[in-house]
């Protein structure tokens, strides 16, 4: 009976998680056109954008294989499992659910056949074969403290001890991952229509309608559980003593503040040339094993 009542609530978190994400990009979108000074987009655009490509029928190259056809499903059902892990799951099952679902969407980038989405593949690879180490650092830096990976336990043991010396390596270690997970600038450019600088944009130019929306609401989806994850594990801090309620919308506000400083770094800096990346990550990952060597 108490495991199916966790199935119940990871399965709510989840959907919860899938119908709040677009509202977390548009809450992004529009500080960064406020912090710009224009106008930007609705709050609620990204909704708007996504109905509109669910309900059109996606056009496909008579080169793919079933595999570009059933990557988009495989990506969805990816950030949908980890949003649902994230409530009682284990913290390796997540990481292998989120790569799954980028080997898919790459794969399906190569199976096009078109050049510049083999370019953001091969780029995608490039940057994941960096990203991930750091990734598994910087949350072993918690999961050590907790002397478990379940992601329960974690949260009560960063809990525990905020804003401890190791803590604060481990968080912006996993807030630079947490902009190169999600592409944002300085690493990737989510809003370019340039294809030579494209990166995961450059892996879904050959989608359109339906399979478009799974995948854009898909990496909505990924990008509030990196949200979710930053800070729950690295941004714990509650008063003592507060309602399931005042929990919950607290938790929220933390999630639109970490959503305005992805804005506002987003705004005041530039994007990197894909070289000068590696320099970027070892920055993450040197802070990534001080915070773990420091327990």
């Amino acid at each position: 009976m108490e495991q199916a009542t966790k199935v119940l609530i990871s399965l709510l978190c989840a959907l919860f998680i899938m119908v709040a994400a677009p509202l977390v990009a548009g809450v992004i979108k529009s500080a960064k056109a406020c912090m710009q000074n224009r106008r930007g987009p609705k709050l609620l655009q990204v909704y708007y954008d996504l109905f509109k490509l669910l309900q059109k029928d996606s056009v496909v190259s008579p080169t793919t294989s079933w595999i570009f056809r059933v990557a988009p499903y495989i990506y969805f059902a990816s950030a949908f499992g980890a949003a649902a892990l994230l409530y009682s799951g284990d913290l390796f099952a997540l990481l292998y659910l989120l790569v799954a679902g980028r080997f898919f969407l790459v794969l399906a980038s190569l199976d096009a056949g078109s050049t510049f989405g083999g370019m953001g593949g091969s780029r995608e690879m490039y940057i994941s074969v960096l990203v991930e180490p750091v990734l598994l650092l910087s949350l072993l830096t918690v999961a050590v403290r907790a002397g478990s990976t379940g992601l329960t336990t974690m949260a009560g043991a960063a809990a525990a001890a905020p804003f401890s010396l190791p803590y604060i390596f481990a968080a912006i270690a996993f807030f630079i991952i947490l902009i190169t997970e999600t592409g944002r600038i300085p690493v990737d450019n989510p809003d370019t229509h340039l294809e030579l600088t494209m990166i995961h944009e450059g892996m879904v130019l050959e989608y359109s309608g339906r399979w478009l929306g799974l995948i854009l609401w898909a990496s909505a989806i990924k990008q509030l559980v990196f949200i979710l994850l930053f800070t729950v594990l690295f941004f714990p801090w509650q008063p003592g003593g507060v309602s399931p309620l005042a929990a919950v919308i607290l938790t929220i506000a933390k999630v639109v503040i970490t959503a305005l400083i992805l804005a506002a770094v987003e705004t005041s800096t530039n994007k990197m040339r894909l070289f000068k990346v590696p320099g970027f990550m070892s920055v993450a990952g040197m802070l990534a094993l001080l915070a773990l060597v420091a327990q």
